[in-house]
């Protein structure tokens, strides 16, 4: 039998809703009245791990004269977040970053006094960026970015799977010959962003998007006498559907491509490369061709053999955001789709696959690769362990329990009896968080003597089945009876409350729900209201 909330998910699916752009799910009481509101004085545990995406919703929350939609005066909440989101938010961060990550590809660049671009849309600025660059917020001296606006005004991008390609492509072309830069780099979006929808005439036409773009680049390239590398972040459509036939939104294990092209003095389809690498190979393989030593940080290695030495002027780095390398045809919406261009480019210039996911990429062995681990590695030019698996070991370890900032945000909520609201998205593996550092979060509560803890959960299916929201929300439930502890409250699509491109129609949707109680009603041990 289901509970009150599921119901309520499981309506709005035969409503034709989905669990990435579900609708606020607000429970009440008997009376009508919200109930596990943030309110004033409340601790609030924001777990998700990756931050990018997260930055906005925190924003609203907790920062004082917030601009952009009306927010409850005083509401003086204690947040802690997992990691650090950005260092402006006033929270206290449960596990901050160890370490500046030195030497990436861009920061040896500007030392060297080589000038670095960056191009991409907007959707993918922060991975350019603040990733590439080893987390670091500013860009270096000598770098400059030019982002370009993914299309407004749409509720998903299958509306417009071409997206803002054309226009990144038409601004690499025309900085190719700025004598500036000795490195641009630049981000193709569509197969990454559009493959994360279920709409397979989109996600066909997100992947020949790209081709056709990829094709007036090489053409340029070559008119210029540039040298190309092509690459990616990590694999999605080329595995698009499960084994059983179930559509696969998600991000995949597979390698992914690696192709030099190097126009910079005559035809050198034959250079030789190694064949078989990682992600963290592409940066030392870079300053390779630019004829710049590597720093003693970067421990991949060139994917050019020793005896090269003739620096290239001048290296485009474009990357092909998830476009991935897989031999099955079936499933494979990149094969099936028409990509003439990078099948003519992939057949006769060197070319090399490398892994772009598990330990290649600092994740746990056997995970898919995702946007934020490539492009952090494909700046670092070594493995860097992330977040999600310090953390995990904090949990096995025993430390997770007594961080200061959860011990912080607890204790204040027991010497004030105020509640403790726990957000963050609900999944057993997303690149965003994962439901066991929820479950951790709860044990920790329970052994400190919480008595009101209210979950607030985001669901979204990259990488799950069909209706996975509903099936996540039935293991919290039964943890917090296990625990004879917390209570679900509110249930909403991701989509509302990890934005990151300043959609704020969105963000006020998850605050208002959050803070005020707006949404589709259900009541807690009684029917949906």
């Amino acid at each position: 039998m289901y509970s009150p909330v599921v119901k309520s998910i499981k309506e709005a699916y035969r409503n034709g809703e989905e669990d990435e752009a579900l609708k606020p799910l607000v429970a009440v009481d008997g009376q009508g009245r919200p109930v596990g509101r943030i309110q004033e004085g409340d601790s609030v545990v924001f777990y998700d791990i990756r931050g990018e995406r997260e930055v906005e919703l925190t924003r609203s929350l907790t920062e004082k004269n917030f601009p952009h939609f009306p927010v409850k005066e005083n509401l003086n909440i204690r947040m802690a977040t997992m990691i650090e989101y950005h260092s402006s938010l006033n929270v206290k961060v449960a596990f901050p970053p160890e370490e500046v990550v030195q030497g990436t590809l861009p920061e040896v660049l500007s030392r060297a006094s080589l000038g670095v671009l960056k191009v991409a849309e907007s959707e993918k600025a922060v991975h350019i960026g603040y990733f590439m660059n080893g987390k670091r917020e500013k860009p270096f001296p000598g770098e400059d970015r030019i982002i370009i606006p993914s299309p407004p005004g749409i509720s998903s991008y299958t509306q417009k799977p071409q997206m803002s390609a054309a226009q990144v492509s038409r601004e690499i072309a025309a900085q190719l010959k700025n004598p500036d830069y000795s490195l641009i780099i630049a981000n193709l979006a569509n197969v990454d962003v559009v493959g994360h929808s279920e709409n397979k005439s989109a996600v066909l036409q997100a992947v020949q998007s790209v081709d056709k773009e990829l094709g007036k680049i090489v053409e340029e390239c070559r008119k210029e006498g540039i040298t190309l590398v092509v690459t990616a972040d990590h694999g999605t459509v080329e595995e698009w559907r499960y084994p059983d036939g179930t559509i696969n939104t998600g991000h995949t294990k597979n390698p992914v491509p690696f192709i030099l092209a190097d126009f910079s003095s005559g035809e050198k389809e034959r250079r030789e490369i190694r064949k078989k690498g990682e992600l963290s190979d592409v940066a030392p393989t870079i300053l390779h061709l630019l004829g710049v030593e590597s720093p003693p940080e970067m421990k991949g290695q060139s994917l050019l053999p020793d005896s090269f030495s003739e620096p290239c002027p001048k290296v485009l780095l474009l990357i092909l955001d998830g476009w991935g390398l897989r031999e099955a045809s079936q499933g494979n919406l990149i094969k099936e789709g028409k990509t003439p261009s990078f099948e003519k480019l992939w057949s006769r210039f060197p070319h090399a696959s490398l892994q772009a996911s598990g330990e290649a990429v600092g994740m746990p062995a056997d995970t898919v690769g995702n946007s934020e681990a490539g492009h952090l590695h494909l700046g670092a030019g070594r493995r860097i362990l992330l977040d999600r698996v310090k953390i995990d070991k904090a949990v096995q370890d025993g430390s997770f329990f007594s961080n200061p900032a959860f011990i912080w945000a607890m204790d204040s909520c027991l010497q004030n009896q105020k509640a403790l609201h726990l957000l963050g998205i609900v999944s057993h593996y997303s690149s965003h968080g994962t439901i066991r550092h929820l479950f951790a979060l709860l044990q920790m509560a329970q052994k400190r003597g919480m008595e009101n803890v209210f979950i607030h959960s985001l669901i979204g299916r990259r990488g799950e089945k069909p209706e996975s929201g509903a099936n996540y929300i039935s293991k919290i439930e039964k943890k917090c009876r296990e625990l004879s502890l917390g209570q679900v409250v509110t249930v909403m699509g991701r989509y509302w409350a990890l934005d990151r491109e300043e959609n704020w129609d969105r963000v006020k949707k998850a605050y208002q729900a959050l803070v005020y109680g707006k949404g589709t009603l259900f009541k807690l041990g009684g029917e949906k209201t």
